[in-house]
């Protein structure tokens, strides 16, 4: 995504120029949502790590998935995930996922009004009564409950292979192979493709985490790691040679 804003006054006049290079998406299945979000943290055109994790986890049943300037991410997913929880301890339980949803996009909408958060997000959850559930965020706190969406340039990609491939009540293996389509169109399309992508499925039995490397195509169980990373690199390298 890339993002132009524009401040006046009537002595100054300063552009600020931010290029964000996330790639989010994310796509309710049978009874999970799955959450995909690249791990490269990036400055202008400068790499500052490929370990990131961009989908926070707010409990044991939801997580958030943010986009945006680096500061911005991090106090806003910080920000929510403290909340959330002083909410559990001082009543006891658990907000559900669309009243959590609903809380996380008033305070960006009271956000507006002094300094904006410049984030974009996906948020997901699973309840016993209401099943799994994904909401579309935005900087401008618009909000949509939604089978898919995606954010960031790899997100616009991901929403014509929903449109094509994503059925209602996938199985977790249809939905690894359409994470696989996805992340292979990215990877395709964009200049400088993301190395790594972090997989994060919500489900009654709480969220589990993988990690699928661009280069070999495989999905391994749990975070991103450096020796990962080198034999996907390794393998991109052999496979080029």
């Amino acid at each position: 995504m890339c993002a132009f804003f524009l401040s006046r006054s009537p002595h100054t006049a300063t552009l600020l120029l931010i290029i964000i290079m996330d790639s989010q998406f994310a796509f309710v299945g049978s009874d999970f949502v799955v959450v995909v979000a690249d791990t490269t943290s990036v400055q202008q055109i400068i790499v500052q790590k490929s370990d990131e994790d961009k989908i926070v986890q707010l409990d044991a049943h939801k997580v958030l998935a943010l986009s945006g300037p680096k500061g911005d991410v991090s106090n806003f997913g910080e920000f929510v995930k403290c909340n959330l929880n002083l909410y559990r301890l001082k009543n006891g339980r658990a907000l559900t996922t669309s009243a959590a949803a609903h809380w996380t996009r008033n305070e960006l909408a009271k956000a507006l009004r002094s300094g904006p958060y410049q984030v974009n997000g996906l948020f997901a959850g699973y309840d016993d009564h209401s099943g799994p559930e994904l909401y579309f965020l935005d900087y401008l706190a618009t909000m949509h409950k939604v089978n898919s969406s995606g954010h960031g340039y790899g997100g616009m990609f991901s929403l014509s292979l929903f449109d094509k491939h994503w059925v209602p009540n996938m199985s977790r293996a249809q939905s690894l192979e359409l994470v696989k389509k996805c992340v292979a169109e990215i990877q395709e399309r964009l200049v400088v493709a993301p190395e790594k992508f972090l997989i994060k499925i919500v489900s009654a039995k709480g969220v589990e985490q993988m990690t699928m490397v661009t280069a070999t195509g495989a999905i391994s169980n749990g975070p991103p790691s450096d020796a990962a990373q080198k034999e996907g690199v390794q393998q991109d390298v052999e496979m080029k040679v």
